[in-house]
């Protein structure tokens, strides 16, 4: 059984965490059978020993990795800690702490809203990329971005929307910012809740396209390759 910590830092609209279950939940449904998940609540102070994991996954969440809270402080810490200990995954806040704590920069993009289904373009072949695609369709929700790209960082994923959309160090980290955890029906849902903060010209479209293919079967097993590695 392979032991993943996630590390969750934020969590949906209680009505929809009813539905849908939290972000923890998320991962190991994403992941399967295989994977013994831990959750750790890290803004209420639970950290996981990086070297008891053989990976840690960071969530989403709405607060920026700018902000002051000291909790997100501990984070980057914890991350550059744990480099080297045990393999890493960040998804969209978790992507962006990464690449804040490994030498990047992030701030409210002046691009605006990430929502609905985006595509990407794989930049580079990674080893876990398999089956191989020369693009993935993935559910995006976020106004944060990764705007300067850490020092011995890789781009893995990029977009004209989110230039660095995929990054990857080494052989033992990597982070991506759109969810592959995320079914169409909960970003639907969690989108089309925020007209009065989005816009509706943009969750319309948003919601168009959330009726198409995506890819978070093929990355979710990406990830699951990489974990498993």
């Amino acid at each position: 059984m392979i032991r993943i910590a996630i590390l969750k830092t934020g969590a949906p609209p209680p009505d929809l965490g009813e539905r849908y279950g939290d972000y923890p939940a998320m991962f190991q449904d994403l992941l399967g059978e295989g994977f013994a998940c831990r959750a750790f609540d890290v803004a209420a102070g639970d950290w996981p020993e990086a070297a008891a994991y053989d990976g840690a996954i960071i969530t989403g969440s709405a607060h920026g990795v700018y902000e002051a809270d000291a909790w997100i402080g501990e984070l980057l810490d914890w991350i550059r800690a744990a480099r080297g200990q045990t393999r890493l995954v960040g998804i969209c806040f978790g992507h962006q702490a990464m690449a804040q704590a490994l030498g990047g920069r992030v701030e409210k993009s002046d691009q605006g809203w990430g929502v609905g289904l985006h595509t990407y373009q794989v930049v580079a072949r990674e080893p876990w990329m398999v089956p191989p695609a020369t693009t993935v369709a993935l559910p995006a929700s976020h106004q944060d971005q990764v705007v300067e790209q850490p020092a011995g960082a890789r781009v893995a994923l990029r977009s004209d929307f989110t230039p660095f959309a995929g990054l990857a160090w080494g052989e033992d980290a990597i982070s991506m910012q759109p969810h592959p955890e995320f079914t169409p029906e909960f970003t639907a849902d969690l989108t089309g809740g925020r007209y009065d903060r989005i816009g509706q010209a943009l969750v319309d479209g948003a919601l168009e396209s959330l009726k198409g293919p995506n890819d978070c079967a093929r990355v979710g097993g990406w990830i699951r390759r990489f974990l498993s590695a």
